[in-house]
């Protein structure tokens, strides 16, 4: 049975110098590359046993023999020339599947868990979108059981400005914000984790 509720991971593939660009201005292209393997794995931990479908998304190429388990995620590659683009290409093929309720999230939420994104799937009961606020202005976490192309169009990806231009494309909308989350985007952001202690302790202060 097709499963209603689908989440799309959207994922870089763990490649030195390629990922995490801004954390490895500050601590090396080595280190930022192990932490974004490390955030891999918890992104893995805790959607794996999450009872939805599950899409993975490859920002270059699908790998095979990865971490994502294929008996688990499907692999696919994103699609688009920036990232609104990527994610309404993943949103359109996923509603064009026949799901229902569609969640995309990143693979950089340290602070993101399973009964997180349990809670988040069981808000369109009442909701037509669902956002996860980040606390640098933009989400990581968006939901939707319709697609609206213009949440992805005429933002600037990356900026604080994002979650305010989304939040007023959907001013009209039936949404909820859930709990504001910090993503993994500079070595502020991890500095004080004791879970990343192991991969800055060489590091300059």
């Amino acid at each position: 049975m097709l499963s209603k509720n689908l989440l799309l991971i959207l994922t870089r593939n763990p490649e030195l110098g390629k990922c995490k660009t801004r954390l490895a201005a500050k601590v090396g292209n080595k280190t930022a590359l192990d932490i974004y393997k490390f955030l891999l794995d918890h992104t893995v931990s805790f959607t794996k046993d999450l009872e939805v479908t599950k899409w993975v998304y490859y920002s270059e190429k699908i790998w095979e023999n990865d971490i994502w388990d294929s008996n688990i995620y499907n692999k696919k590659l994103q699609k688009g020339v920036d990232l609104g683009e990527r994610m309404h290409n993943a949103f359109k093929e996923g509603f064009e599947a026949g799901f229902e309720n569609i969640i995309v999230i990143g693979s950089d939420m340290y602070h993101l868990n399973q009964y997180d994104l349990e809670i988040a799937f069981s808000k369109f009961t009442d909701n037509d979108y669902v956002v996860g606020p980040a606390a640098d202005g933009g989400y990581y976490l968006l939901g939707m059981n319709s697609l609206k192309t213009r949440l992805f169009k005429n933002k600037a990806w990356g900026t604080d400005s994002v979650l305010s231009d989304t939040l007023k494309d959907l001013a009209s909308e039936e949404i909820v914000l859930l709990d504001e989350k910090n993503d993994v985007d500079y070595y502020e952001d991890v500095k004080d984790i004791k879970a990343f202690e192991p991969f800055l302790k060489n590091i300059g202060k």
